[in-house]
């Protein structure tokens, strides 16, 4: 099995490093927990929603924006990417800009690759504690509008001077 992957690494990276490995990894983990939350759901006699509402999807996507973007780029959270990534300089206003070392740094360094964990975290929220899924959503949702309103407040001033 090894051979083979390593063998399809080569024949696939055309002289990049893709670590398809890793990647294999980190969609194994994805879809162990995703299997496991589904076996708690049915242990436990849990029932999924019978629909997703559009004030539930408008908390998931603010709150999944948020929380990837925090995870990703918050200069606050570097302790937790620093094992896994280099520090190349401010980014966006209050974001770092991290360089990733391996597939890792590469999941916990996008913003977009987090989207989909983070996401799947809150629809797993929603079968076992909803409560407690939606006040952590509209918390982060809160937060991620009051980030926009701080950029829009920025560039006003600035465009006033």
């Amino acid at each position: 099995m090894t051979e083979m992957l390593e063998q399809t690494e080569r024949a696939y990276d055309n002289g990049h490093d893709r670590p398809l490995g890793g990647y294999l990894g980190i969609l194994a983990a994805y879809g162990a927990g995703v299997a496991g939350a589904a076996a708690a759901a049915v242990l436990t006699k849990r029932r999924l929603p019978e629909r997703v509402g559009v004030l539930d999807l408008a908390l998931m996507a603010a709150c999944t924006h948020k929380i990837s973007r925090r995870l990703a780029k918050d200069p606050v959270m570097s302790p937790l990417r620093a094992p896994f990534t280099t520090y190349e300089g401010q980014g966006g206003p209050s974001e770092v800009r991290e360089e990733p070392r391996g597939p890792m740094g590469e999941l916990l360094a996008c913003p977009f690759c987090l989207a989909q964990w983070a996401a799947t975290a809150y629809a797993v929220g929603l079968v076992f504690a909803p409560r407690v899924t939606r006040l952590v959503g509209a918390t982060m949702t809160a937060v991620a509008v009051s980030d926009w309103l701080q950029l829009g407040y920025a560039k006003l001033m600035k465009a006033a001077d």
